[in-house]
């Protein structure tokens, strides 16, 4: 029966364990990039979304007397 690869020990340089894990590296940049682009583009989102807010809550006509309430609490 042939030598089954899979059960050679984890990290061990006769299963190419460093070439894994510098594989396993090289794709958790690859995924860090991605995440760190996708946070960037919804920073990017939630900014122009809380400006159109702004912009059509600055508009909208109040009555006199009525108190306004800052619903982001002055965080934005």
């Amino acid at each position: 029966a042939a030598a089954d690869p899979v059960s050679v020990a984890p990290g061990s340089l006769e299963g190419g364990g460093w070439c894994n894990e510098h594989m396993l590296h090289e794709r958790l940049d690859i995924i860090e990039e991605k995440v760190i682009k996708t946070v960037e583009h919804l920073e990017s989102e939630v900014k122009s979304l809380l400006n159109i807010i702004s912009e059509t809550t600055s508009n909208i006509p109040t009555v006199q007397g009525t108190p306004l309430i800052d619903i982001f609490d002055g965080e934005y």
